[in-house]
């Protein structure tokens, strides 16, 4: 019975040994048995098992433990991890023992502590450069089991490599003030790395808000209730002694910015408005600021009142205001955010007042030498006070300081001379305006100007001559004067006279017209002769003239035409159909000659661009067809004579149709098909042909082939007494061309032939005037069905056959004899 039953289960009733095995028990239960004797006379008292039997497998040591691996390796100790055995022998693992042996030696050695339960254990204390093997054994109540397979030799030193990083966040991060922000990666590395988080260069420092947590394998830097001070750009570093891996991100917490920086400046300040400006926030939140929204207050009330939500300066004029009343200004910066806190200005009251001059115009420089020069400007607005002192100041034009030209007061005078200046270098200089109230604004920077004496005239240019000449123009050089006046030279005016004539005219208006030195004049009659000469101008005025030395007659100077031929007129020029043709050549000749495009000794196509310069042509083609293809000529001309040069263009298309497409030798399941090559390749080698046939009851072509390269092709599988229409196209690389198709549909079946002559013609029975005939059928029907036969008579010694009539049957009666 079972332990926590009371009823018995009988397993046997004749058992003769004194031994007996119960089956059917369940593994994990426990029994009571009993045993009672039996003879004839009956069974006698049972015998009762004193305690309960617990039904389980016999108990051995444990199976060896499997899969020992080496996890990690240092100069003084080894991680070993390995799984527990299949079998633990049926009863529980009590611990494992873990042994060591030094290669040399026949010894294993234990090294785990007792009870060790843990499946990863890390040998200490061994020495640097020995080799080890271990093995692990498993026990159980019983005992000890067999070792697992030892491990490969391992020789203790520290293992080797470079750091690695993987990180979860990306450049950047924008967190909201009071949110809470991570950043998080993985690492690896042999020896250990060290990990370091930087901010901006320095080393965070973990306190309330700020952890840091790091693991043998992951890295976490958390911020709680971030603040705008954690903006800043985050560097994690993993180093070890192989190297270092860094990971970046740009951390910006936004918040609202701050209020704008005061004091409010009162900057104008009238009976009906006020102008006022500030500075903008210290902290702009994280965020460009978006606006500022500004209000006014009567101080005699409690009631803010906007004057505007949507500028973007620091500066606002603050409209009608009653004259006599004081007002207050308050100002928000508002960011994408949020809007700052207040900056309330002190009170102001509306009135006119009287303020510093305005600032100068950009003052005059005249007068300049060598060490001074004189200042010149207009008088400014007073600000409602009288002017009483002028402030001039210089200042070298790389330098940043402004220096005070005198000590002296000037006034009333808009005029000054300025001393003291050092010979060749350049200055700038300024006023200032002074009254009562205070010194105005300066003006504006005046021009730069160098400290030297006035410039002279320049000297005449140097060796004036005549270099080219056309029917109506000449084309003059010369060299610079040797001498510029100490001025820049700015141009040069060209001026001509006709010889016999007296006045000299000008062939530029202006100097800066002409600033190098050459110039061609033009308007020149062809066939008269000219003078010329050239003045040289700075800004002191007009040079002497140099005279061309000798007059120049106005005429051609002749050459020959002569082409220079670009890249695409050197060779013969294939181009694919659709795309443009580019013809073009360098033109050289005096006069300019004549030019001319023809295409096989013919205009060339309206549809081409043609353009000339005066140093060239170009024939331009777009979306080329093949019959634009052909010889395509350039002559030019001049009456120094002509040149041609000629190329060949190729346009690269699709073929034409085939010609000719024929079917013959029709059959009841084929036909073959012939015909000739299209008349137009397309520039290109034909590279096969396609064939296609269509039942004339389908509106379906269907290919039979396509890549024959011959031109004939044998149409097999054709249906008996269907109707049939082909076509051909022929192919080359730039496509397939069109097809060209049968004119009329042909029927798929064998030939008809004349049917042979009907065999053993005789007599059955003859009257006077008729005769009955019968006949067998021919040996051959010529492919058909035979229709009837023709019955013909002669007269005898007539040459003419008279034909009776056409019989189905094979006999027939002629009558009428």
């Amino acid at each position: 019975r079972e332990s926590d039953h009371r009823a018995w289960t009988p397993v046997t009733y004749t058992v003769t040994r004194q031994n007996a095995t119960i089956q059917g028990l369940i593994q994990g239960k426990a029994y009571f048995f009993r045993i009672a004797a039996e003879n004839i006379i009956g069974m006698g008292p049972f015998t009762e098992t004193t305690k309960e039997i617990l039904i389980r497998d016999p108990i051995t040591v444990p199976d060896r433990p499997e899969d020992l691996e080496v996890k990690a390796v240092t100069k003084n100790s080894v991680t070993l991890t390995w799984n527990p055995p299949k079998y633990n022998g049926g009863s529980d693992i009590t611990m494992y023992v873990l042994e060591s042996r030094l290669i040399g030696k026949d010894k294993f050695h234990k090294v785990t502590k007792e009870k060790m339960l843990d499946r990863k254990f890390t040998v200490e204390g061994l020495k640097e450069g020995d080799t080890y093997e271990f093995r692990v054994s498993a026990c159980n109540i019983v005992g000890q089991g067999k070792p697992s397979f030892c491990t490969k030799p391992i020789t203790c030193k520290d293992e080797i490599a470079p750091p690695t990083l993987d990180l979860d966040f990306r450049d950047k991060l924008i967190v909201r003030v009071g949110e809470a922000f991570s950043l998080t990666g993985r690492y690896s590395g042999k020896p250990a790395p060290k990990v370091t988080w930087l901010k901006d260069d320095a080393v965070v420092k973990e306190d309330d808000r700020i952890k840091i947590k790091t693991t043998p394998t992951t890295l976490c830097l958390g911020v709680l209730k971030s603040v705008r001070e954690d903006t800043g750009k985050y560097c994690v570093t993993v180093e070890n002694s192989t190297g270092s891996r860094k990971g970046f991100c740009q951390v910006n917490v936004v918040d609202r910015p701050s209020p704008p920086v005061g004091p409010v400046i009162f900057d104008e300040v009238f009976k009906d408005h006020m102008v006022v400006s500030w500075k903008p926030p210290l902290d702009d939140g994280g965020s460009e600021i978006t606006n500022y929204i500004i209000e006014k207050k009567d101080t005699h009330k409690d009631l803010w009142m906007p004057v505007t939500s949507a500028t973007v300066k620091t500066t606002c004029k603050i409209p009608k205001l009653l004259e006599g009343r004081e007002y207050q200004i308050r100002i928000y910066a508002e960011n994408l955010y949020g809007i700052s806190d207040p900056l309330i200005s002190d009170e102001m009251k509306a009135k006119d007042r009287f303020r510093v001059p305005d600032a100068p115009e950009q003052p005059v420089i005249k007068d300049v030498t060598k060490d001074s020069a004189v200042v010149v400007w207009n008088k400014p607005y007073d600000g409602g006070k009288p002017i009483t002192n002028y402030i001039v100041e210089k200042k070298e034009t790389m330098a940043t300081r402004w220096v005070k030209a005198t000590k002296d007061p000037i006034f009333p005078g808009t005029k000054f001379k300025v001393p003291d200046l050092l010979e060749g270098c350049q200055y700038e200089f300024r006023v200032s305006a002074e009254n009562e109230i205070g010194v105005g604004d300066p003006s504006p920077p005046s021009k730069p100007i160098f400290a030297r004496d006035p410039i002279a005239k320049p000297s005449p240019p140097v060796n004036p001559e005549a270099v080219d000449k056309t029917k109506n123009s000449v084309d003059l050089s010369w060299q610079p004067p040797r001498h510029d006046g100490n001025g820049k030279i700015i141009g040069y005016l060209i001026e001509y006279q006709k010889v016999g004539d007296e006045e000299w005219k000008q062939a530029n208006l202006t100097a800066d017209s002409c600033p190098e030195t050459n110039y061609k004049v033009t308007g020149l009659t062809e066939g008269l002769t000219y003078k010329f000469r050239v003045k040289a101008v700075n800004a002191a005025g007009e040079s002497d003239p140099a005279h061309v030395p000798d007059p120049v007659e106005v005429k051609d100077r002749l050459e020959p035409p002569e082409l220079i031929l670009d890249a695409n007129m050197a060779r013969e020029q294939h181009v694919k159909a659709g795309d443009t043709l580019r013809l073009s050549a360098v033109i050289k000749g005096v006069p300019f000659p004549k030019v001319t495009w023809k295409k096989e000794d013919h205009e060339v196509s309206p549809k081409a661009d043609i353009e000339v310069t005066g140093v060239g042509s170009k024939l331009e083609i777009r979306n080329t067809v093949h019959e634009d293809g052909g010889m395509y000529s350039l002559t030019v001309e001049n009456p120094a004579g002509s040149k041609t040069v000629s190329v060949k263009v190729v346009v690269l298309d699709k073929p034409g149709p085939p010609r000719n497409l024929k079917v013959s030798d029709v059959r009841s399941d084929s036909c073959y098909l012939t015909w000739m090559e299209p008349e137009d390749d397309g520039g290109s080698v034909i590279t096969n042909y396609v064939v296609e046939r269509k039942d004339v009851a389908s509106a379906q072509w269907v290919a039979i082939s396509s890549s024959s390269k011959k031109r004939s092709h044998m149409a097999k599988y054709l249906m008996e007494g269907t109707q049939y229409l082909f076509r051909v196209a022929a192919e080359n690389q730039y496509g397939r061309g069109p097809y060209v198709e049968t004119l009329k549909p042909i029927k798929a079946i064998d030939p008809l032939h004349p049917p042979g002559p009907p065999k053993n013609l005789h007599h059955v029975d003859v009257d006077k005037t008729e005769v009955s005939l019968v006949w067998n059928r021919p040996d051959r029907d010529g492919g058909a069905e035979i229709t009837g036969y023709l019955v013909e008579y002669q007269e005898d010694g007539a040459e003419e056959w008279t034909k009776f009539q056409t019989v189905p049957m094979l006999d027939c009666v002629v009558t009428g004899l």
